[in-house]
């Protein structure tokens, strides 16, 4: 008989319980970049040098060597530490290039490409050209006159795979 009882009472128990349940709906909103997290980017910008840009198909594929173009603090410390000035000396013109290899990366280059590179008498925002005025002058021709030597490396904009900006960097 006890045993029974105490089944009762958990039957009761477990009833009285069922009857209280409550179902809350709550909305939230999510940002997309929350939604997709982090992973690799859609889009970034790197400098380096344009080793080659040569035509194939209806555009043109890059041939590019990366490098840091470092400034502020991080530009100081590793000048020091590659022995370029004293450590807590800051480096001329408040940037230090460092390339740790000559890896070429590879990217494509539609025509259409916003291209810009410092001629003679223009400001230092750029003077346009084509992809195919760029090509020319990465094989040592001129279409343009150049304030600068292409030595002073890019700033490149990356979609994935393709570029969609080039720009010279001007280096005083």
């Amino acid at each position: 008989m006890r045993g029974s009882v105490l089944l009762v009472a958990v039957c009761l128990l477990t009833a009285v319980g069922c009857g209280s349940t409550k179902i809350v709906t709550r909305t939230v909103t999510v940002s997309a970049t929350a939604k997709s997290g982090v992973g690799p980017p859609g889009q970034m910008v790197q400098f380096g040098h344009i080793e080659s840009l040569k035509p194939k198909g209806s555009g043109y594929v890059m041939r590019f060597d990366p490098e840091w173009f470092l400034t502020g603090v991080t530009a100081n410390t590793a000048a020091a530490e590659d022995g370029v000035v004293a450590p807590g000396e800051p480096v001329p013109n408040d940037n230090y290039r460092l390339d740790e290899g000559h890896r070429l990366l590879t990217y494509l280059v539609p025509t259409n490409a916003h291209v810009t590179v410092l001629t003679t008498g223009a400001n230092l925002g750029g003077t346009p050209i084509t992809v195919a005025q760029l090509a020319q002058i990465v094989a040592g021709h001129k279409p343009v006159t150049l304030f600068e030597p292409i030595s002073t490396g890019f700033w490149i904009q990356i979609d994935i795979d393709t570029v969609r900006s080039i720009k010279q960097q001007y280096i005083p």
